[in-house]
């Protein structure tokens, strides 16, 4: 069973970089497809990008194209996500989850869940 942890949220001007990370403990993550997702106030949530534990496939959504990137460390057993380019509309906590179903993590319902971490785009 994973247990998830984000890190590296926080308060960013527009057009700066942060890079969001999740940890994995309890098993190892490379087991998992891995999303990350990201929920603003008075929002649904939405997904942000995913990549598959079986053929490495890696999804964006329309809003993060180009700037964001995931990647993963398994010898780190950690998921990355690189964001650049950030704008206000950005802001939002963001949540990465973990399943060994692709099919989870696209529709959203993945089994695993971290506690999520703030990230606010302001001048």
């Amino acid at each position: 069973q994973a247990q998830l942890v984000e890190s590296g949220g926080g308060l960013v001007q527009p057009g700066g970089s942060l890079r969001l990370s999740c940890a994995a403990s309890g098993s190892t993550l490379d087991a998992y497809s891995i999303g990350w997702f990201r929920q603003a106030p008075g929002k649904e949530r939405e997904g942000v990008s995913c990549i598959s534990s079986h053929d490495g496939m890696i999804y964006y959504g329309d809003s993060v194209k180009g700037r964001f990137t995931i990647s993963r460390d398994n010898a780190k057993n950690t998921v990355y996500l690189q964001m650049n380019s950030l704008k206000p509309e950005d802001t939002a906590v963001y949540y990465c989850a973990a399943d060994t179903q692709d099919e989870s993590v696209v529709a959203g319902v993945p089994d695993y869940w971290g506690q999520g971490t703030q990230v606010t785009v302001s001048s």
